[in-house]
């Protein structure tokens, strides 16, 4: 079978030749060491011109289009384009990640600049608002941001010389930012007659308030605050694209290819025109320069990097060339030397040293280039061009051997034939042409059997034959040099090809993705002798297959760096390097082939780290060669925690019910009953996908969850109590160090972290935001401060908060598959793991980012799939447990060691003082020495070890372990099965805990006369629960389908219970043997019910529409009751045992006449006098306010009511348990409403004395017992009671006047119409003021005023004078309140009104004002801290309605 997997050798970026000077500006700089740093493509260089050696950054995944050093010259910020560009702070000694700064900007970065002590950055993104960011980029904190102008920001700047205060320029503007708290405020500076309004392209600060400004016309602006004080005209020629400030002065350089340098008062020193020098040329254009003592570095328009000695200054030394704007496609190397060819839309043709790294020959050609080949002796080099003709230069002294033009359209690829005797040419005209060599080129044949344009051409290794690519993925074989197409198979048995660059063929199948466009993938060479191929590809990746690779999805090491598509990629001719050219990117990368040996040796140098997995990743393809998953880990990455609808959604829903909640609201309805239930006790505990998620507490109390709970369960005294702060299911949970607090994540749309106290179970802290769909793994770090969590969203993101404030530090994309377990490192807080499916990575906190890892295998094989994890002994040792029942040992990233530990996954892993103990699929707990070399204990989960005082029963040996954790001399294991148990050292084992295992839970049954219930689920088990203070299992048997109703008999000696494949069971309600089982029905059973008083017959309820009735007594079918048009949900018998009352799920209320099933037509008003047996009915009259005001999203799926008729209790489909009164007439009845379960309630049951209400949920296995209190029973403990949700709106008790102010609308003004009513017409669309003859005699109107000038442009107009705001009458007193002080011991009074804040000085009856506002105040308050004296806060409405903006002032200070 052909080898999938990735090939063992890998590339090492070596050199990047090129620069970005397009569309870029001021990305060049020395740093500390004197090395240069700059960008090209995606990646981040730096370059050492003493030792000629290039360090590369590779965080980004996109083109970098910013760039700014640190004030300390050690640290860079770059910035990238893409949909969800990020900043990355970096060392430019290790080029590793320092900080991450993302999830604000879109489109892309333009502009990055640090403040004067480096603790801070500003970005600008490239959004329609261009929107400014500052940010404390160490913690990868946002501290700010404004919109920044409607149109481009080019260049900003912080004020060195004034703290808090930005400059911005761009597109015929310049503003003025100034920082205050986090609040970033502009001031257009004003260009008033002393320069025209213009575009500015850079800008520097000096002191004194001073800004020197480039602009498009070459003239320099010179600022004092906001305003324009003078122009340096004719500063440059054209446009001013950068400007450096150093202690030196000011270097400018600009369009007109000069650079100048200014002294510290702007006054000119030298200039220094670089189109005049050796190296110059016409249109040199500088983009970017840096002066640094007596050097200067220039980055130009053209990709290349100049540095100049400033003594000597008409010798500038050219460092970097690339090429320019363009496409960049034609790619060749020389057969046997280290040179590469390169040729571009930009016409120049290069020639690169890959041994000395620089340029060596360029040659300008008179049309774009291509694609280019070198004849096998290397002296000639064709060049195909776009116009559809060929050039052959001498590559010697580039001389012009041949042109020759016989195609329309561009030549895309050309090849030498091996005995160099041919030229093979292949044009976007569908054709390939074959000329002479010898004959002067002259052309000999012509292949024409392609139908699109030819893509690739390779020959035989005997120059006989040539084989095509065409844009069809059309595969095609020619015979030379006549160009005769071949049909045949067998001729072309045995070619042996001299190259390998097609992209379609047997060979190179594995390249293509499962589901690819066959245009994607640009280029292929074949590398025969290492037997490896290298791609390149649209997306910017360079791959490494196998070669040859025959089935498609093969697996690659793939590397990036490239920012577009990468258009070509070639051999040397040694083997030694791979070339790479990028078409946007114009740059030409070169790369160092490291062969599988070497690969052994380097293994101590770790991998470069990078934001996306970049520099060498394993293939993402499917890996279908990977053993296959374990079924209990496939069933469990089945399982979709996704709701139609979630309980965030239902304020919205019942906002679009609006008007049922006023016709509701309008009539008077039941209360709700004034007896209560509480959460008393819950069987179950999440175990079947779910792991790690039980622990001892501080006190020796467990703690774990099921459904919507967190339980504290205390094992001397069977007792529980509840955290019922979540809406959902539980996912995962984690305890503290301290053993005191718990963090439990939820299922939900925007789903929740709670932080909780197992004492007092109080919340301390909800974290939300951050993760759609749930939560899915949490942990806390040794030091108990920080959190991370996981979320179950596509990208299963990971986020590393600060719980106790609530903050995000960090977040990244985690992986694409499932994330089971997250892990703080204990010894270092700032790094975590994670592992899940074919998973391991380790990551390093970086900012606002983190830095992912993956674990490095080595020779050991490939990544498995990690159930757990724990830190060891040191910072850097890991333990990982697989699926395949081996423990992974790794120091830092590599992997040392396996160890087999289990057979089946590892589920559960936990670290001690010294050793480890771990717990499998197997159902075997194990103990280990501290290094893993040594099991010194085994503990076998068995039925025969459990001790007399456990509170149920094993239902298997050896049961799935997927919790451990250890404390007080125990172990406690928690099982698949959902059994919670303690293993003592010395062997015995106790159960605990015990609920259903996976599967929805539907059958429920309270004993008639003992505090007892049965239920029954999918999981095949039919339990028998003791519901009096011992709280455990009696029994259990296993039956052989699922099933989803059961029933006591009256005198409670015989158990009914209905199964899914349409059969039934009565079994002895003691011992749980089977009395008698009938079939006659094929679908679920869904209903079954004892007739009352003997129990003389049963009704039993299916799926298929039918109730069939039995004689008990004599095992016989008496009668069928027909008529429903949907399945049967819901059956009550009468009193009588005479009359059957039926709900179907097409919600029909129906009713059959016992024992023969007739059906019956009962008025509403008669239903009502009937004496039921019991009321587990969902419709009719009687229980109409049970549905709620959503009905149609969601389903009453059950309900009960107690014997003394008064409270009806049902369940529903959103998990809420409500108590109604009874009778429930008219809609949307008033009721109490708990949450404990998580999905659907199933069934709800009362005990036969009332004293209990016991539930199921569906999906959340569980069982719940409730506590039933009586009115004025009221417990001091957090009520888990929720009111009605229409309570508020109809019981009045609002005075007149706060429901007046409930209902004021706060419009905002720059979003409302103009609230005054509003008569005449606009100014500007008035008539002219007619003059004072015009005017009629007698006039309404106000006598003119005597100064009021009419019209007399003549006359010169004064200057506008300032209005300054004396006195204000007024108080906001109609809505607010709390809002007026004492200041000053009693000296001064603040107040507001309108959008003032008002100081009013007692004795003088003067007032001060604070005039930042710009809308009206609603709120005041005064800081009452010593510390604090006089501060204010006042918040007020603003466009951003929902964000109140605050401002803090210093009262009578302006």
């Amino acid at each position: 079978m052909a080898d999938r997997s990735a090939p063992g050798c890998h590339l090492r970026l070596e050199w990047v030749y090129g620069y970005r000077g397009h569309q870029c500006r001021n990305n060049l700089y020395y740093t500390a060491a004197k090395e240069i740093v700059y960008f090209v493509a995606g990646v981040g260089v730096v370059y050492s011109p003493r030792e000629h050696r290039q360090k590369f950054y590779l965080g980004h995944q996109d083109d970098i289009i910013s760039l700014a050093l640190h004030p300390e010259r050690v640290l860079v910020a770059t910035g990238q384009v893409g949909k969800e560009p990020y900043i990355c702070v970096w060392d430019s000694y290790t080029v590793q990640t320092v900080s991450v700064l993302k999830d604000v900007h879109t489109h892309g970065i333009a502009c990055l600049a640090f403040d004067l002590d480096g603790q801070r950055l500003v970005s600008v993104g490239l959004d329609s608002k261009n929107t400014v960011c500052v940010w404390d980029w160490r913690k990868g904190k946002l501290l700010s941001m404004a919109p920044g102008h409607t149109d481009r920001i080019f260049d900003i700047s912080w004020d060195l010389y004034q703290p808090n205060k930005l400059v911005s320029c761009g597109v015929k503007h310049i503003k003025f930012w100034s920082l205050c708290g986090n609040s970033l405020t502009p001031k257009r500076g004003v260009f008033g007659k002393t320069g025209d309004l213009q575009t500015i392209l850079c800008l520097a600060c000096a002191r004194d308030e001073v800004t020197y400004s480039g602009a498009l016309n070459g003239d320099i602006y010179v600022w004092k605050g906001i305003n324009l004080v003078r122009t340096i005209q004719g500063a440059h020629a054209a446009g001013i694209f950068s400007m450096n400030a150093c202690e030196e002065g000011f270097a400018t350089g600009g369009r007109d290819g000069c650079v100048r340098l200014w002294d510290l008062n702007f006054k000119p020193i030298t200039v220094i025109d670089l189109r005049e020098t050796d190296q110059g040329y016409k249109g040199l254009s500088v983009r970017s320069v840096c002066w640094r003592g007596d050097h200067i570095l220039v980055g130009t328009q053209d990709s290349e990097i100049f540095e100049i000695v400033v003594h000597e200054r008409n010798k500038p030394f050219l460092i970097m060339q690339g090429h320019c704007e363009g496409e960049l496609w034609a790619l060749a190397v020389h057969p046997t030397k280290p040179l590469a060819m390169t040729g571009s839309d930009d016409r120049s043709v290069r020639i690169w040293s890959l041994i000395d790294h620089a340029l060596i020959a360029r040659c300008n050609m008179e049309e774009p280039i291509r694609c280019a080949a070198v004849s096998t002796d290397g002296i000639h080099l064709a060049l195909g061009m776009k116009d559809g003709s060929f050039t052959v230069l001498r590559v010697r002294d580039m001389t012009e051997v041949v042109h020759i033009k016989d195609r329309k359209e561009a030549i895309h690829e050309l090849k030498y034939s091996p005995d160099g005797n041919f030229l093979a040419v292949g044009s976007n005209d569908s054709s390939v042409d074959i000329y002479g060599v010898v004959q002067r080129y002259k052309k000999i044949g012509e292949c024409i059997g392609s139908l699109s344009f030819i893509t690739h051409m390779d020959w035989s290794s005997d120059s006989k034959y040539l084989q095509t690519n065409d844009g069809n993925g059309k595969r095609l074989f020619y015979r030379m040099p006549s160009g005769k197409e071949i049909t045949s198979k067998e001729e072309l048995k045995g070619v042996q090809w001299a190259s390998w660059t097609c992209v379609s063929g047997v060979e190179v199948n594995g390249i293509w993705p499962k589901y690819s466009d066959i245009n994607d993938i640009n280029s292929v060479d074949a590398n025969f002798i290492g037997q490896v191929m290298v791609t390149a590809d649209d997306y910017g990746i360079v791959k490494l297959f196998r070669y040859p690779c025959l089935r498609k999805g093969a697996k690659f090491k793939k590397y990036l760096g490239h920012s577009a598509h990468v258009t070509n990629v070639r051999w040397s001719h040694d083997h030694q390097w791979v070339v790479s050219i990028g078409g946007a990117d114009h740059s030409v990368f070169q790369w160092k082939f490291v062969p599988d040996r070497k690969l052994k040796d380097s293994l101590h140098i770790a991998p470069q780290e990078s934001l996306v997995d970049s520099n060498s990743d394993e293939s993402d393809s499917d890996q279908s060669d990977v053993p296959e998953l374990d079924s209990e880990i496939e069933q469990e990455t089945q399982i979709t925690y996704r709701r139609q609808v979630y309980k965030e959604d239902l304020p919205q829903l019942k906002e679009q019910c609006k008007e049922k909640r006023k016709s509701a609201a309008s009539k008077r309805r039941e209360r709700a009953p004034g007896n209560s239930i509480r959460l008393h006790f819950v069987h179950g505990y999440r175990g079947y996908d779910c792991r790690s998620n039980l622990f001892y507490t501080q006190t020796g109390e467990i703690v774990y969850h099921v459904a919507a709970v967190g339980v504290v369960y205390n094992r001397q005294q069977n007792t529980q109590r509840f955290y019922l702060g979540h809406d959902d299911d539980i996912l995962c949970l984690a305890i503290h160090p301290l053993k005191d607090y718990v963090a439990t994540g939820q299922v939900g749309r925007d789903s929740s972290i709670h932080i909780w106290d197992t004492e007092t179970i109080k919340p301390l802290s909800v974290l939300k935001g951050y993760h759609q769909y749930g939560v899915c793994a949490v942990d806390f770090s040794a030091d108990g401060k920080r959190l991370a969590s996981v979320g179950i969203d596509d990208n299963h993101t990971i986020v590393l908060w600060d719980w106790k404030k609530g903050e995000k530090l960090s977040a990244v994309r985690g992986s694409k598959d499932k994330i089971f377990v997250v892990k703080i490192n204990p010894y270092m807080p700032e790094k975590l793991i994670t592992v899940g499916i074919k998973h391991l990575k380790f990551w390093r906190r970086a900012g606002g980012g983190l830095i992912g890892r993956k674990g490095c295998i080595g020779a050991m094989g490939r990544t498995d799939t990690m159930m757990c994890a724990v830190y060891g002994w040191t910072e850097e040792m890991v333990f990982s447990g697989t699926s395949t029942g081996d423990v992974c040992i790794w120091r830092d990233v590599f992997l040392i060691k396996t160890v087999k530990a289990h057979d089946g996954p590892v589920f559960s892993m936990h670290a001690l003082e010294k050793g480890f103990v771990t717990g499998g699929k197997d159902g075997v707990v194990a103990l280990w020495d501290d290094t893993f070399e040594r099991c010194l204990k085994t503990y076998a989960i068995k039925r025969a070890a459990l001790a007399p005082g456990s509170k149920g029963l094993l239902l298997e040996d050896n049961p799935s372990i997927r919790a451990i954790s250890l404390g007080h001399g125990h172990i406690l294991v928690g099982t698949k099965n959902g059994e919670i148990l303690e293993v003592d050292k010395s062997g015995p084992i106790t159960l605990l805990v015990q609920g259903h295992m996976e599967g929805e839970v539907w059958g429920l049954a309270t004993h008639p006369h003992l505090p007892i219930c049965a239920t029954v689920s999918d999981d095949k088990t039919l339990r028998i629960w003791d519901l009096s203070p011992s709280h455990c299992m009696l029994a259990v048997r296993k039956l052989k389908k699922g099933g989803r109703c059961c029933c006591f008999s009256p005198d409670g000696k015989a158990l009914a219970v209905g199964l899914n494949d349409g059969s039934f069971l009565i079994v002895n309600a003691d011992t749980l043997e089977d009395l008698v089982s009938f079939q006659h029905r094929k679908d679920v059973i869904s209903e079954i019910r004892f007739s009352p008083g003997a129990g003389k017959y049963l009704a039993v309820a299916s799926c298929d529409n039918f109730v069939d009735i039995y004689n008990v007594m004599s095992s016989k079918r008496v009668g069928i009751c027909k008529g429903a048009s949907s399945y049967i949900t819901h059956m009550d018998w009468d009193i009588r045992g005479k009359l059957l009352q039926v709900n179907t799920g097409a919600k029909e209320q129906l009713f059959f006449e016992a024992p023969r099933g007739k059906k019956q037509t009962i008025p509403t008003l008669e239903v009502e006098k009937i004496g039921w047996a019991s009321w587990t009915s969902v419709l009719g009259s009687c229980c109409e306010g049970i549905w709620p005001i959503i009905g149609e999203v969601t389903d009453v799926t059950a309900s009960c009511l107690t014997s003394d008729s008064k409270v009806l209790a049902t369940g529903d489909d959103f998990g809420f348990v409500k108590l109604f009164r009874y009778p429930a007439k008219g809609k949307f009845g008033k009721f109490k409403r708990y949450v404990a379960h998580s999905t659907h309630v199933t069934n709800v049951r009362w005990t036969y004395d009332d004293s209990l209400l016991v539930t199921v949920g569906g999906a959340d296995t569980s069982l719940m017992l409730w506590t039933y209190e009586m009115e004025g029973h009221r417990d001091t403990r957090q009520c888990d009671s929720e009111e009605s949700d229409l309570d508020s709106e109809e019981d009045g008790g609002y005075d007149s006047d706060v429901t007046r102010e409930n209902e004021i609308n706060y419009t905002i003004k720059a979003l409302s119409t103009n609230i005054r009513p509003m008569f005449g017409i606009k100014p500007h669309l008035q008539q002219k003021e007619p003059t004072l003859d015009e005017r009629p005699p007698v006039s309404r109107a106000l006598p003119q005023p005597e100064k009021l000038q009419t019209n007399n442009v003549g006359k010169k107009k004064r200057p506008i004078e300032d209005l300054i705001l004396e006195l204000v009458f007024g108080y906001r007193g109609k809505d607010c309140r709390n809002n007026v002080h004492y200041l000053n011991d009693g000296a001064d009074v603040i107040y507001h009104t309108a959008s003032i804040g008002i100081l009013y000085n007692v004795a003088t009856g003067s007032q001060s004002f604070y005039q930042e506002h710009n809308d009206d105040i609603l709120c005041l308050t005064v800081n009452q801290h010593p510390k604090f004296t006089n501060i204010v806060a006042t918040g007020q409405e603003t466009q951003q309605i929902c964000q109140l903006q605050l401002l803090l002032f210093m009262c009578g200070m302006q």
